[in-house]
């Protein structure tokens, strides 16, 4: 038993060092946004060439998010760190955010991968803005380089969400139990 506390202990303290280092570095705060809306417009392309029909999802959504996530694994605990941005459909509003991951389990590696999430409802979208919570189980093999290699982008749907994640590059061997933490960027919004 003391053994779980000290390795769940262990694995908050990542998470946490992790949520510390979520910023996007040096930049102006139109700078950042930028670049964040550049990551969103790549990371949409990619859905739409692996996925042509998310196009009317997107559109039809109440909302979309992307996030931008470099993830690393070493033997029993992951940790990794991003930022996004939450599309409101309805009111044309942005909401800019960071997350920050981390989990237990098999692993080693490191990835950086795109997550897009469609909103269905509106309900939906402000409960992730205002609470940002996401926990489960992630199990994933990758070997990609630019566009040369293979990865698996998998699709899930939780509640009224849908979320996609398709890996930019890396190289992961894992089967890890995670959380990740979204929450709104004071300095961006």
């Amino acid at each position: 038993m003391k053994k779980h506390v000290s390795l769940i202990s262990s694995v908050l303290a990542t998470l946490f060092l992790a949520a510390g280092c979520a910023s996007m570095g040096d930049g102006t705060v139109m700078e950042k946004r930028q670049a964040i809306l550049d990551m969103q417009q790549s990371a949409i392309g990619q859905l739409h060439k692996e996925k042509p029909d998310t196009r009317a999802q997107v559109m039809n959504a109440s909302g979309y998010a992307t996030f931008s996530n470099a993830n690393v694994n070493l033997l029993f605990v992951a940790a990794g760190t991003g930022y996004g941005v939450v599309n409101n459909n309805l009111t044309g509003a942005k909401t800019y955010m960071n997350m920050a991951e981390g989990g237990v389990g098999l692993g080693i590696g490191a990835k950086d991968y795109r997550i897009v999430m469609i909103f269905h409802t509106p309900e939906a979208m402000r409960h992730f803005i205002e609470n940002g919570w996401t926990a489960g189980g992630n199990a994933d093999a990758t070997a990609k380089a630019n566009d040369k290699g293979i990865s698996a982008s998998t699709e899930a749907y939780l509640g009224d969400v849908t979320v996609y994640t398709m890996t930019d590059s890396g190289i992961a061997l894992q089967a890890m139990l995670k959380g990740t933490k979204f929450w709104v960027d004071d300095e961006l919004n």
